[in-house]
């Protein structure tokens, strides 16, 4: 930032982050902490490069202005990136209520015997700014590796055992014996769901001939009920 008498630039070397066959702008800021207008002008070595918008104007007593100075499309990049353009900013008190229309060609010559404070701006390029890295596949939570720090600082990953434990159980399912194993129970299964269905069925017949003929049900099949159902919910219990 210059310190000048009259106004304060920020900043005092322009950076463009370069890219071909594109326009890149930056800005200027004027302050004026005076009691004074102060007009300014902006000057370049290179004209036909840029363009300042405004190139001439008037600040205001304790006000500021910003300045545009856009670089029109280049279509070849300079060695190393390194730019010799130069910018000029004048600056000098005028008269009270004098605006950007009024001010006289002359009042930026020195030999006029004018007060004209002078500031080089340098230029400069700069790499354009990255994008942001794309989120890769399988990074939603629950499905990617976890990092660690270790103690000699590089990055270690640290498995998902859930994923670890599924697949691992999942290729367990597929052997012949599990296969074999999980059909024979399901065989059983069934067996002893049909085997309950039947006796349930004999079971309501001997309850309604036993009502028809005013006795109980025979204790000896009471207790082959409760057995099978001990043994079914075995069976269950296995599958």
């Amino acid at each position: 930032m210059s310190n000048s008498e009259l106004l304060q630039i920020e900043p005092l070397e322009l950076q463009f982050p370069f890219e071909l066959k594109k326009q890149i702008s930056c800005s200027l800021q004027l302050t004026n902490k005076s009691d004074n207008y102060v007009a300014f002008k902006v000057k370049t070595t290179n004209p036909k490069k840029y363009c300042v918008r405004p190139n001439t104007g008037v600040v205001l007593p304790h006000s500021t202005c910003d300045v545009t100075v856009t670089m029109q499309a280049q279509k070849e990049a300079p060695p190393d990136l390194q730019c010799k353009d130069k910018f000029l900013l004048q600056s000098v008190v005028v008269g009270p209520g004098v605006t950007t229309e009024n001010i006289k060609p002359d009042v930026f010559n020195k030999e006029s015997g004018n007060r004209v404070e002078e500031c080089k701006l340098r230029v400069s390029y700069v790499p354009p700014p990255q994008p942001p890295s794309p989120v890769r596949e399988g990074s939603e939570e629950g499905s990617s590796p976890r990092a660690s720090l270790s103690d000699n600082g590089t990055v270690n990953q640290i498995p998902d055992y859930n994923s670890m434990s599924r697949a691992y159980v999942d290729s367990l399912e597929n052997t012949p014996e599990v296969k074999a194993l999980i059909s024979k129970l399901s065989e059983e299964k069934n067996i002893a769901i049909q085997l309950n269905n039947k006796l349930m069925q004999e079971l309501e017949l001997l309850r309604r001939q036993g009502n028809r003929n005013h006795g109980g049900i025979p204790f000896i099949y009471v207790v082959i009920v409760g057995l099978i159902g001990i043994l079914l919910g075995y069976l269950l219990k296995r599958t």
